[in-house]
């Protein structure tokens, strides 16, 4: 199985205490997200439309 390639955002700048989420979309079907300060944990596994909802909605705010 090929394994996720996360990438942090541009907006996070590095920092280490920075409250920040990785997202991989190197999976077709699929949009994982994990916490950048806690790379072992849980990977929220997520549809790309799910995804492009979750976006959508955050802009909003």
């Amino acid at each position: 199985m090929t394994e996720f390639e996360f990438a942090k955002s541009s907006y996070s700048g590095g920092d280490a205490g920075q409250e920040c989420v990785e997202v991989a979309r190197n999976i077709p079907g699929t949009v994982a997200v994990r916490d950048s300060k806690d790379t072992a944990g849980a990977i929220l596994r997520l549809v790309p439309s799910a995804w492009a909802a979750f976006l959508a909605d955050a802009v909003r705010e």
